[in-house]
């Protein structure tokens, strides 16, 4: 059973994965930047994650204090989802 870590850099609101606070985020592993700012993801996380040659991924950050603080990686195509979940209600909300 994986270990919950209760400050991992969870979506405040949750994602299309269900990754809320408090739910099974970890440490997948620690990556090094080389000089060019270039980092590889591990082959088996990759894997886990369904991510092939070419798939675009979004980069999301959260800041705190005006710095960022956390950094996560999502898959573009997942993100129309949560758009359509964060925005919807305040579309609505004009009507």
């Amino acid at each position: 059973m994986p270990k919950k870590n209760s400050n991992a850099g969870c979506s405040p609101s949750g994602g299309e994965c269900g990754c809320t606070p408090g739910s099974a985020c970890k440490v997948e592993s620690v990556l090094s930047v080389d000089e060019r700012g270039q980092m590889v993801l591990p082959k088996d996380v990759r894997e886990r994650a369904g991510i092939r040659t070419g798939d675009k991924l979004a980069l999301i950050s959260w800041e705190k204090e005006g710095a960022v603080c956390c950094l996560a990686l999502m898959k573009v195509e997942n993100l129309s989802g949560i758009v359509k979940n964060v925005l919807g209600p305040l579309l609505h909300e004009r009507d």
